[in-house]
């Protein structure tokens, strides 16, 4: 899978994700990840890529042109001149505007074989331009960054992450908190015992079915506790909930 960003930061995004898991699936050639600079496409010696707003309004916007030829640039051969691929890749907006990343847009995200990430800076990016090349606006929260270089970060850490080859196996993201629709259970490892502090003894029963089990519950007892509100999408049965109950009596 490809990831290419368009930012004034490319630094920053290489970066981050040249490490760690990330870093080694590009090493593999599992994922391509290009952070494109717009400011080569300035089209003056200074790099300058913004203007002032019309209509008033402080500080200054990021100009139409070079975003649209950075965004040409990783399009390859046009169909008309100056003119925008019929099979452009799927582009993304980082914006506070936009829907908030859920691991179910994350793995939808996954079926492109391609991914343009536009990262806006100072008050964001002429409307026009926007217009033309971006398919859906995306945030990562209810809040404002300095610049969508970490939003769009987080976004490839999240798909990149259920790309096949990327992590070990499957298990390896699929009983992760949300991926069911439910926080993850609580997880332990050596000692057994550490602060007086035992493991669950089911966790060392051996017996599988008994462990799967246990953490389904306690799963949907964290989401109970820590996120109510994810739990209005699940169908939860009656003996599940005196289940979670119990948890909550013996706490």
């Amino acid at each position: 899978m490809k990831f290419s960003v368009l930012t004034l930061f490319p630094k920053q995004v290489k970066d981050f994700l040249g490490e760690s898991i990330i870093g080694r699936a590009e090493e593999k050639g599992i994922l391509s990840i290009e952070a494109i600079d717009i400011r080569d496409f300035s089209g003056n010696r200074y790099g300058k890529v913004d203007d002032t707003l019309f209509g008033g309004g402080t500080g200054m916007l990021m100009q139409c042109e070079p975003v649209y030829q950075a965004f040409l640039s990783v399009c390859g051969e046009a169909d008309t001149e100056g003119g925008i691929p019929s099979k452009k890749p799927h582009c993304i907006f980082m914006s506070p505007k936009g829907a908030v990343l859920t691991q179910e847009k994350a793995r939808e995200l996954t079926k492109y074989d391609h991914l343009v990430i536009l990262c806006g800076h100072y008050e964001g990016i002429d409307q026009r331009v926007l217009d033309e090349i971006v398919d859906e606006d995306l945030s990562i929260g209810d809040y404002v960054l300095t610049g969508g270089e970490v939003a769009a970060c987080v976004v490839i850490d999240c798909v990149s992450r259920m790309i096949p080859g990327v992590l070990p196996n499957e298990e390896a993201y699929e009983e992760e908190s949300h991926m069911q629709g439910y926080l993850e259970a609580p997880q332990y490892t050596k000692p057994n015992i550490w602060h007086e502090k035992a493991v669950p003894e089911v966790m060392i029963s051996g017996n599988h079915a008994k462990i799967k089990e246990w953490k389904r519950i306690h799963g949907l007892y964290d989401t109970w506790k820590r996120r109510p509100d994810m739990l209005e999408k699940l169908d939860i049965s009656s003996e599940d909930w005196k289940k979670i109950l119990e948890i909550e009596k013996d706490r």
